[in-house]
């Protein structure tokens, strides 16, 4: 068995490279910048450093210009929805057409990534795929609950909905190391859990479409606090930390041991 560190801190002997990609409110990519400094603080330095911020949205609805602007970060962005149109293609990436097109909006990213010499990609609320690799992304649900099939259960963009549909007692965030397919890199790690609180029962709640929504949207937002926000930072200054690897079949380890479902603190 032969295991790759996702960063090798020994061998680079400098911080790690971190290009930040967002598309609306950002608070994933805060959390980031916010655990940089802390760490900056508290020890003097931190084992990685965001180095700029790039949106895929131009049109005033993604927050990273002024995030940028606040912490002193470059930010670049490029409208993924200008492109597709101009281009008369759907935004979809199920036909060969639609992952072409993909591709061609990831170059201009990807020259980016080569200019500052990126070590890693932080994907914090960035809606749209991507064919770029070394990425890390955090998504609302357990990664690690799978179904009879043997695949995971609560993936895509309804995943805390799913979950309460599903009868979970608890919702959990996982951050994972990105491949080509929807949510189903290598898990990273999972936080700690959020206790589902139903105002009635769920059946009773199926029947109410509006209500249900906004019962999944409030556990949403509070997971994002004890999880998203949490994981997020705290898996890249592991990874920055040479603590993550991957063994020849994508299998997680951290430390040199495996963490099959995910590591927890």
């Amino acid at each position: 068995m032969k295991l790759t560190y996702i960063f090798n801190a020994e061998k680079n002997g400098s911080p790690m490279k971190v290009a930040a990609f967002m598309s609306g409110s950002g608070t994933n990519i805060i959390s980031l910048i916010e655990k940089e400094k802390v760490l900056k603080k508290k020890q003097g330095f931190s084992p990685f450093h965001v180095v700029f911020i790039f949106s895929d949205r131009s049109d005033g609805k993604s927050c990273g210009e002024k995030i940028a602007c606040e912490n002193g970060i470059p930010y670049f962005s490029y409208d993924i929805r200008t492109f597709h149109n101009i281009r008369g293609i759907r935004r979809t990436v199920e036909s060969p057409e639609g992952l072409a097109a993909r591709r061609e909006f990831d170059n201009v990213a990807d020259e980016l990534i080569k200019a500052f010499d990126i070590d890693l990609i932080a994907l914090g609320g960035y809606m749209s795929y991507i064919t770029l690799g070394r990425c890390v992304n955090v998504h609302p649900a357990d990664l690690s609950i799978v179904s009879s099939s043997g695949k995971r259960k609560h993936i895509g963009d309804h995943a805390v909905l799913d979950a309460i549909i599903a009868g979970e007692q608890t919702v959990r965030s996982s951050t994972l190391w990105t491949d080509q397919g929807v949510d189903t890199g290598p898990l990273l790690m999972v936080s700690a859990p959020l206790k589902v609180e139903l105002p009635v029962p769920l059946e009773e709640l199926k029947m109410n479409e509006k209500r249900l929504l906004e019962v999944a949207d409030l556990h949403q937002q509070r997971l994002k606090e004890i999880g998203d926000w949490m994981i997020f930072p705290r898996t890249i200054e592991m990874i920055a930390n040479g603590r993550f690897a991957l063994d020849e079949f994508n299998n997680v380890y951290v430390d040199g041991y495996p963490v099959p479902d995910g590591y927890r603190e």
